[in-house]
């Protein structure tokens, strides 16, 4: 067996040698973990994950290469990937490129060869952690100091959304969406253009005054990554357009509503990620498979005192998965309802935020 030639060490010393692949670089980031069993290269792409150090609990990855109609993003801006089982020679007829070559691309490290379920575990007993990959020789102790020394990030949002905004446009639509780019997937985007909406995507610093000259039947919020509280441009918004227009958020959209209306969020002991998490619609009592991507969470005390009622609860730890304000036409969700590739079970949404927009238009 050849030697190892990297390793991660978490902020706390402990060890993962194992071999590198991808871009041969060094870096400090989040370290948490994901439950899909395929899927990677939506979850590499996914803007979401910028600045952690996902671990697969799956243990064979890159069997079937990359392909370049599978895109969540256009550029790539994971941390970095560690897996159990690298596969660096694709059968699937579709692929492109290999998983390693797209990380070298991007300058992406990747890490392979390790117990990935030795340290799922430690994850999940105690927590989401700062780890860096570095080289097989660089000292514990020097690596546990560049892990203390490296800054921790706040502006995740900014770096990755779009700096101008762009159009995604379908024949036949019957409504005109404006989308809010914090890190959207293109996945969303696809599957509003699927249900008849031409949508306009713009930046988290785009003003009221600007969504309201385009004139939308309806504003989406997107998924991104960091903590919520730190995207406080389009919180403000929230508040300025919320009962102008139907307003659908996912992810941290959803949590931003929240927090645009007074409640709280907290940041989950190792978040939710993964596209085998149930939750129950309270309206219904209908449990659907869902696939989701977060480290933080709504905090449900903080929803007393203001008109949000929870729609929607995660049945694993019971953490609040759905919101709606039906006064002002606003609901979200903490879960990715167009999960690519994942479950549909909760495509209706998309339906319900098309309903919710015919009634705007019929009331107006």
């Amino acid at each position: 067996m050849k030697p190892f030639d990297k390793k991660l060490v978490l902020e706390d010393g402990s060890e993962y040698p194992g071999y590198g692949f991808g871009a041969n670089v060094e870096r400090v980031c989040e370290v948490v973990f994901n439950t899909s069993m395929t899927g990677y290269q939506e979850l590499v792409s996914d803007p979401s994950y910028t600045d952690q150090f996902v671990v697969m609990t799956y243990p064979l990855i890159g069997n079937y290469g990359i392909t370049d109609e599978d895109f969540e993003s256009k550029t790539p801006s994971i941390g970095g990937l560690i897996v159990r089982d690298y596969n660096d020679m694709p059968s699937n007829f579709r692929y492109t490129r290999t998983l390693g070559e797209l990380l070298e691309e991007n300058n992406i490290p990747g890490l392979h060869g390790i117990d990935t379920r030795m340290l799922t575990r430690s994850i999940r007993d105690f927590g989401a952690r700062r780890g860096i990959i570095t080289d097989i020789a660089t000292p514990t102790d020097e690596a546990v100091a560049r892990i203390a020394d490296a800054p921790v990030p706040h502006d995740a949002v900014f770096r990755v959304a779009c700096k101008k905004r762009w159009y995604a446009r379908t024949s036949n639509h019957r409504f005109s969406v404006v989308a809010v780019d914090c890190g959207i997937k293109l996945g969303i985007i696809r599957s509003l253009n699927r249900h008849g909406c031409n949508v306009t995507i713009v930046p988290p610093t785009t003003t009221a005054e600007e969504i309201i000259f385009m004139n939308p039947d309806g504003v989406f919020l997107s998924n991104g990554p960091g903590d919520p509280e730190d995207v406080t441009p389009v919180i403000e918004l929230i508040r300025r357009l919320r009962g102008r227009y139907p307003m659908f958020g996912i992810c941290l959209g959803h949590q931003m509503i929240a927090l645009a209306y007074g409640a709280k969020t907290y940041k989950l002991k190792f978040g939710h990620r993964g596209g085998n998490h149930p939750v129950k619609d309270l309206a219904t009592g209908r449990i659907e498979m869902t696939s989701q991507n977060h480290s933080y969470a709504v905090d449900a005390a903080s929803l007393e005192g203001t008109p949000l009622q929870v729609t929607h609860l995660n049945l694993l730890d019971h953490t609040v998965e759905g919101l709606s304000c039906p006064k002002d036409r606003v609901f979200s969700v903490q879960y990715h309802p167009e999960s690519c590739p994942g479950p549909q079970d909760s495509d209706h949404l998309f339906d319900r935020f098309i309903a919710m927009m015919e009634e705007a238009r019929n009331d107006a």
